[in-house]
């Protein structure tokens, strides 16, 4: 199957077949026993290659060629590889499909295999797991994402709860990649949000939870990849001193309170990156806690409807954080991600982060002087780690190197800075943190390391000249070959006195001295033949070597392993000195990304005229001027003209905010629901989203895009707008809105925003009414929150009346010669009528369509006034009513000659007489 020791210089598929029971073939096959669920890179040579089964999943997935080699228990082997300078593209390709990879390396040269015997097999083992949620290499990961790997566990109580709203889950997640670390545990109900924010890759579930079929469809709708472990690995015990030796720390008191729950997901977690990471332990930073009450809790149909990091399309350019991201890191654009995903909701903790974007807007100097620096910024946290696995090369150190550089240059912006006013304390902490990594570790890395680097530290050369001196040596009579030779041909030429005589290299023979045939004799002859020892005999050459010449070339190639040994040794001394430093240098590289992050933020709010919003813990919820984030920008970019800004104000407007409200607000109203009617196309879902996310925005610590904006701390956010259906799981649009619906009705407190489009629409106009009519009652008399709720049911208005917190407001449009024209203004009272039959007339129904449907709707109009008439209007039916008679086609239809003839009018091209006879006509032939 593989060759032995003697052949594992080269690609396996090249070397001659082997016979059964081969030594290599029992080590690959002890190999693979212990790892059968993942398919296993045999490392051979300068290749990775598959055998039996695994080859044949590897060619169809990689779509490499399927070849075989040898022969076993009668059967040929299949066999397929990847060259060891592409393993990362093809890597990638098998864990995008879900496969797990066993990297099996060579542990020792095969030079040193020989020296046990010809047939003695080199020591190889497995170095890692491969999974989604293990990956380090930059060329695997998002620049711009965290790749967290997530344990779920439940207690075994919790486990046997029936009840989906009453389980609790605790979630401990792992960037390996960062070693960004976060503990926490969410009702069941909260789950789906909770994984959509996470967003893991891969997900550990112990046995019990794993034979839950509705956790697996939710793992699956999070789109990841899920691995069972025993429950034997879940362990609080084992969790809570595995965290211990991990952090150094003899009581995790100071870190946060950790439940049994998160103890034994932290078991589960910190078990299986030992397991496959065989041992290595990797960074790991101190948990960040985020329990009930440390963020705003956002549920994962509201993530979807508000497109927080993504689009619906699965693109990053639209959604919110494309639409703010000014991050010149990919560090500080995962933190612009965390919290924009994780919004807080603690009004102190807000306030202390819009301070810090408050002071970079203002100084628009040190902004710009930060961002400059920044940008030569690399990923400290993704080299570290990798370093710390043992997988880093010389470009990590050079990471390391350059980020100390940049964070120096940013904490002498931020003295500069402090020295006239202070600076807030999260950018006081920036730049203690920043001041903390190692200037020893700077100047070693500074005084050992070229400016350029290769990828792999076996390819040698990134140690700077000077650095030692045993190394220069050993680099000069490796490099300096060519001189040292011609020095040694210009001796012998002397020597001879045969001027042709030349010193030759090639690989088979290596270094030698070649003269004419004609020129051989005195070589050959005393005293030189004492000297000069045939090796070799051409047609109209001859070849000889010396003693000298044999030592220097042993000396020559001696000092060109001697180099890179030498090499070696100092990447290691530098890797362990950043291993020593590993606490600091991850709080620089956490500084340096949550600055990158504040200077974005300031960045955005300078250039799109955001404001600094009031945070406290009231409820209120007035906004001024509000514009949507991302469609205003979209607007810019298209030149399709100005963002239309709105006023909202939930509940009673503070004093400072109701004197700027639009004109025809009641300011001293304490409406905290909003009745949002009008046309389809006037911009209620932009106007019901945008506030939404202006609300989130300002709870993750930014400006928001308004005049002025004044929110009382939110715990839950609510979005329902569009519609979707489930079909998978048989549910229709209707299904999936009521679900959705009810998730919020028994959730939402009065502290929570509630943002709800067009509920009922799914059903009869009768069910959809009563149902709408129900849920904003109990909006206003049992969840008490604020909220915004679209419809096209006007009946619905008459609740303003009813109701003392609730309003009626409209956008605003205007009838234009049978045309509407939308303002995209929100005004107080309710609409009129729907417009829908305009609506569908610029959509471009067939003029047939409309003028029936305008016909349709003025006797259903007519029966609606007719049964307010009295009991006996009942007995019409409308749809029956206003129905075409039997046998009459779409096209048999016409309008009325009224219509026709109106139509036919031009009003810009009459004189008052014209107008006055045309009116005088229409009402003759109406009458007809």
């Amino acid at each position: 199957m593989a060759p032995d020791a003697a052949d594992d210089s080269g690609s396996a598929p090249n070397a001659p077949p082997l016979p059964d029971a081969t030594p290599s073939m029992a080590q690959y096959l002890e190999i693979k026993t212990a790892n059968p669920d993942s398919l296993l890179w045999y490392r051979m040579g300068d290749f990775y290659e598959l055998f039996f089964e695994d080859a044949v999943i590897a060619s169809s997935a990689l779509g490499i060629v399927l070849t075989k080699r040898g022969r076993h228990q009668g059967q040929d082997v299949p066999l397929c590889g990847v060259p060891i300078h592409r393993a990362d593209d093809y890597l990638q390709k098998l864990i995008k499909l879900g496969y797990r990879v066993a990297v099996c390396e060579q542990l020792e040269d095969p030079a040193e295999a020989r020296k046990r015997g010809a047939k003695a097999v080199v020591k190889r083992d497995v170095v890692r797991l491969v999974t989604p949620g293990t990956l380090t290499e930059d060329t695997l990961l998002d620049a711009k994402a965290r790749n967290y790997l997530t344990a779920l566990f439940a207690s075994a109580d919790d486990q046997s709860v029936s009840s989906e709203t009453g389980q609790t889950i605790a979630l401990a997640s792992l960037d390996i990649s960062t070693g960004e670390f976060e503990v926490g545990a969410v009702p069941r109900a909260d789950l789906p949000g909770e994984l959509m924010r996470l967003a893991p890759s891969e997900i550990l579930v112990n046995d019990a939870l794993f034979a839950d079929a509705g956790l697996k469809r939710l793992i699956e709708q999070a789109g990841a990849a899920a691995t069972p472990m025993p429950s034997a690995s879940f362990d609080s015990v084992s969790g809570e001193f595995l965290l211990k030796a991990r952090l150094g720390v003899s009581d995790l008191a100071g870190l946060g309170a950790f439940s049994r729950a998160n103890l034994c997901a932290i078991a589960g977690l910190l078990k299986y990156v030992e397991l496959t990471q065989i041992g290595r332990l990797g960074v790991l930073q101190p948990p960040k806690m985020t329990g009930a009450g440390a963020i705003l809790v956002v549920d994962a149909a509201t993530r979807s409807s508000l497109e927080l990091v993504k689009t619906a399309s699965g693109e990053r350019t639209h959604s919110l954080l494309g639409a703010i991201d000014r991050t010149v890191t990919g560090a500080g654009s995962r933190e612009l991600a965390a919290r924009i995903s994780s919004p807080l909701a603690s009004a102190r903790a807000i306030n202390v982060r819009l301070d810090a974007v408050a002071a970079l807007a203002g100084d628009d100097l040190l902004r710009d002087a930060l961002r400059a620096s920044l940008r030569a910024a690399p990923d400290i946290a993704r080299a570290i780690s990798r370093l710390a696995f043992g997988r880093g090369g010389p470009r990590d150190l050079g990471a390391v190197r350059d980020g100390l550089v940049a964070a120096a240059a940013c904490a002498a912006h931020l003295e500069r800075s402090a020295e006239p006013l202070g600076l807030p304390a999260d950018l006081a902490e920036s730049l203690a943190a920043l001041t903390g990594g190692s200037r020893t570790l700077r100047g070693a890395l500074e005084a050992s390391l070229n400016e350029a680097l290769p990828v792999l530290r076996r390819d040698g050369g990134f140690v700077r000249e000077g650095a030692r001196a045993d190394l220069d040596d050993a680099r000069a009579l490796a490099q300096d070959s060519r001189q040292v030779m011609a020095a040694l041909e210009a001796k012998y030429v002397t020597e001879t006195a045969i001027k042709t005589l030349k010193v030759r290299h090639n690989n088979i023979l290596g270094y030698y001295i070649e003269v004419s045939a004609l020129n051989a004799a005195p070589l050959q002859a005393a005293p030189l033949n004492a000297t000069f020892r045939h090796r070799q005999s051409l047609a109209n050459a001859m070849r000889f070597s010396t003693t000298e010449l044999v030592e220097i070339e042993g000396r020559i190639a001696a000092s060109a392993e001697r180099a890179l040994g030498l090499e070696q040794e100092v990447f290691n001394e530098l890797a362990t000195a950043i291993a020593r430093e590993e606490r600091a240098l991850s709080g620089v590289a956490r500084a340096l990304a949550e600055l990158d992050c504040v200077a974005s933020l300031a960045e955005v709010a300078r250039e799109q005229n955001y404001v600094r919003p009031v945070i406290d813990d009231s409820q209120a919820f007035a906004i001024h001027g509000g514009r949507h984030p991302v469609v205003e920008q979209a607007l810019d970019r298209t030149r399709a003209g100005a963002f239309i800004e709105n006023d909202c104000v939930l509940g009673r407007a503070p004093i400072a905010t109701s004197a700027t409200l639009n004109p025809g607000f009641d300011e001293g109203a304490d409406a905290r629901i909003w009745l949002v009617t009008g046309p389809n196309m006037a911009g209620k879902s932009t106007f019901l989203r945008q506030n939404a996310l202006i609300a989130l925005l300002a709870q993750a610590g930014s400006f928001v895009p308004a005049r002025s904006a004044h929110i009382g701390i939110i715990d839950r956010l609510f979005s329902r707008v569009g519609a979707s259906d489930d079909l998978a799981r048989g549910r229709s649009t209707f299904m999936v809105e009521m679900v959705e619906t009810a998730a919020i009705l028994n959730q939402a407190t009065a502290h929570s925003l509630v943002i709800l489009d067009e509920i009922g629409r799914g059903t009869a106009t009768f069910d959809g009414l009563s149902i709408a009519w129900a849920t904003v009652e109990f909006l206003h008399d049992r969840s008490k929150c604020r909220a915004l709720f679209a419809t096209h049911y006007h009946e619905l208005t008459a609740l303003a009346v009813r109701l003392k917190g609730v309003a009626n407001v409209t956008m605003d449009v205007k009838d234009w010669q049978d045309e509407i024209v939308f303002l995209h203004k929100v005004k107080p009272g309710a609409a009129d009528r729907s417009y829908g039959i305009q609506v569908a007339k610029l959509a471009g129904l067939p003029a047939d369509v409309v003028v029936r449907a305008r016909e349709v709707l003025t006797r259903l109009e007519a029966n609606d006034r007719k049964r307010a008439g009295g009991p006996g209007a009942l007995d019409d039916l409308p749809l029956f009513a206003a129905a075409r008679p039997r046998g009459q086609t779409l096209s048999e239809a016409k309008p009325s000659p009224a219509v026709a003839a109106l139509a036919a009018l031009n009003p810009d091209e009459m004189t008052p007489k014209a107008a006055l006879e045309a009116l005088y006509k229409l009402k003759a032939l109406g009458k007809g």
